[in-house]
């Protein structure tokens, strides 16, 4: 059996990528099970357990409409809790999805030098973990819709889509950076100074239009909205969720099919990198 497992080993680290995805797939009870576990751990001795999920996007939500309505109210945003959680809950998701994904390896050091099983897994779990409190929080963003009387539109059913995309975006990242810190435990570290830079950088809490239309730089007048939605896969899946959900219109296409390759070629690279050094985990570890 102990040979048969090794053989299967072998046949994984080296087999052709449909090899590799049907393992995968006939370990879903495996993944299943590290998801769970991963929701049980996040709750914990918690007296409220999953009423979290929901409580915490609510408190933010109050806490930011509180801060930039009564206290910076330079911006009249209508509806405006609606809009920061139409890009906090995608936000938190994503912040939550990455790190916790960067650790996913080096924190199951024991279950990975003792058994053996797909490591990609891993970084999927804690991932999907992250995507049940993210879907469970926007029960919270269609509360807040119904209660302020928001927009539903036929529109709504690109959600699913949209949620997807930015679901492959994170599992490439995780792939990447959780191979990266076996290697090098500084990238936890290095990720929490970036992810907070990421947050600043992204139109979560306030609207693109407060950053100037154009930049004039080397003597090139740049489109400074368009750059950022190109250059920051996050501004533009935040902006396609509050066109959905906030606006109640259609999203630009363009972006979002652009977004969309982009996050399936992160998906692809972050799985490709992770495969081709997971045969060294353990050594590592």
């Amino acid at each position: 059996m102990l040979s048969a497992t090794r053989a299967s080993g072998m046949n994984l680290r080296g087999g052709h990528l449909a090899q590799r995805l049907a393992i995968l797939v006939g370990y879903r009870g495996l993944l299943y099970h590290l998801v769970q576990r991963d929701l049980k751990a996040r709750y914990k001795n918690s007296a409220l357990g999953f009423l979290w999920s929901l409580l915490n996007p609510l408190a933010m939500m109050v806490v930011f409409s509180a801060v930039f309505t009564f206290m910076f109210p330079s911006h009249d945003i209508p509806l405006y809790p609606v809009y920061i959680l139409c890009g906090l809950l995608p936000w938190n998701f994503f912040n939550a999805g990455v790190m916790a994904s960067v650790n996913s390896v080096v924190g199951s050091a024991g279950l990975v030098k003792k058994v053996y099983f797909p490591r990609e897994i891993l970084p999927i779990a804690t991932v999907l973990s992250q995507l049940v409190n993210f879907l469970l929080a926007l029960v919270v963003l269609f509360a807040a819709l119904a209660v302020l009387q928001g927009k539903f539109t036929p529109w709504l059913w690109m959600l699913p889509i949209v949620i997807l995309i930015q679901t492959c975006f994170i599992v490439g990242l995780g792939f990447i950076l959780s191979t990266l810190n076996v290697f090098y435990r500084d990238v936890a570290m290095i990720m929490d100074v970036i992810i907070l830079a990421w947050f600043f950088l992204t139109p979560v809490f306030y609207p693109l239009d407060i950053l100037p239309k154009e930049y004039l730089l080397f003597g090139i007048s740049w489109d400074v909205h368009r750059l950022v939605y190109i250059l920051n896969p996050m501004a533009s899946i935040i902006n396609t969720y509050r066109d959905l959900l906030y606006w109640g219109v259609y999203t630009q296409v363009d972006f979002f099919l652009r977004t969309s390759i982009t996050s399936l070629g992160v998906l692809a690279v972050g799985y490709w990198f992770f495969t081709r050094y997971s045969g060294r985990f353990g050594e590592e570890l």
